[in-house]
């Protein structure tokens, strides 16, 4: 089923309503909708033993669904968002990420208030420190000029630093870009990112997963990477110390399988530890110009011609480890036990495949065909 908010109001309603309730998390909320066919349906149960048919749904919340003490606090919600023209997108709107979706932990209901398409054909995250370098703020302004040639939604959190000189940049260009948020719609943090943030809805959009009235706590940052990482066909780190968001955005990232690069440094360079790390640890592909993006993500058109070549080229081993990939990404014991290949000899000749540009490393010892 298909969700519009202008249809089917009240169903919004009982969902903003259920996604208040403390200790419900979202895998116990989609359980609640599989099991009685609605929110609102939901809501209409009338004794606790029915509610806790859903064994991890605790008492004190299915008392609170019985109770309806969320629905004030929800009709005060749709009524914000009807307001100030906010688009509220359950998993099943046609606007709700589908990248995102796909996560484990995708967020039960987002708050969108803008005018880009969240499902566009390239979406690239570019993410880093709060306080870069001069060389990392032009480094940004650079790859997000280079990018704008194919045309991707651009993706960043709207903080100090490098997100804010993506932002900025995309605004300059009529790039479409979207700012993802740790706090309600009715404030903008940092406050002074609020002109950007107006501009954006007009080019973009602001996106967050939290009700209005909700600060930017610390710990809703980590919830708003996830949503960074997890709606991107990958991430790009610019420049990061050894911890921070951009960090946590990246290992997330790794988590969803995506795309990760990260702009190497100096060895010396505190900005650089992190995404030195990053490509040392094998979790980021080494990012010097957006053309290295396009050729991993294959953007741009391959020379079909010299591909055959390489095929052709390929020894009885090197056929049998392609072969493996076709289609798939795999994991080295797998083709170690498939092809009877030696461990050492496996790894001669996957990374004279990876020279020739055949196959990519990814993280956690897997591969797969460019």
């Amino acid at each position: 089923m298909i969700l519009n908010q202008e249809v089917v109001a009240d169903e919004f309603i009982y969902r903003i309503a259920l996604n208040l309730i403390p200790r419900i998390g979202n895998k116990t909320a989609f359980e609640l909708l599989d099991c009685f066919g609605s929110a609102q349906a939901v809501f209409e149960q009338t004794s606790i033993s029915d509610l806790q048919q859903i064994q991890k749904l605790g008492k004190t919340a299915a008392q609170k669904i019985l109770n309806k003490s969320t629905l004030q606090q929800a009709e005060e919600e749709w009524a914000f968002v009807q307001k100030y023209s906010i688009r509220v997108l359950a998993q099943e709107s046609l606007g709700y990420p589908k990248r995102l979706k796909n996560c484990p932990d995708a967020p039960f209901l987002l708050y969108y208030k803008g005018n880009a398409n969240l499902n566009a054909a390239k979406v690239v995250a570019i993410v880093g420190t709060r306080k870069p370098s001069t060389k990392g703020r032009v480094f940004c302004e650079r790859l997000v000029e280079d990018l704008s040639i194919y045309h991707p939604l651009i993706v960043s959190g709207l903080a100090y630093g490098i997100d804010v000189t993506a932002h900025k940049k995309c605004l300059d260009l009529e790039l479409p870009n979207v700012g993802v948020v740790a706090h309600g719609l009715d404030q903008i943090y940092p406050k002074m990112h609020k002109t950007v943030a107006q501009k954006m809805t007009s080019c973009g959009g602001i996106l967050t997963e939290f009700r209005k009235g909700t600060k930017p706590l610390p710990q809703h940052f980590p919830m708003r990477n996830r949503i960074i990482a997890g709606m991107a066909d990958a991430v790009v780190v610019v420049e990061t110390a050894n911890r921070g968001g951009s960090m946590i955005t990246a290992y997330i990232a790794n988590e969803y399988n995506k795309d990760v690069f990260a702009v190497p440094g100096r060895l010396e360079d505190p900005l650089s530890k992190g995404c030195n790390h990053l490509i040392k640890t094998h979790r980021a592909s080494l990012l010097e110009s957006a053309k290295d993006l396009a050729y991993i993500l294959r953007w741009e058109k391959k020379n079909i011609g010299q591909q055959k070549q390489l095929f052709n080229e390929l020894s009885k081993e090197e056929r049998l480890i392609v072969d493996l990939m076709l289609g798939k990404e795999i994991h080295l014991e797998t083709m170690i036990q498939q092809t009877k290949i030696s461990t050492s000899k496996m790894a001669a000749l996957l990374l004279d495949l990876e020279l020739r540009g055949i196959i990519r490393a990814l993280p956690g010892k897997n591969f797969r065909l460019i």
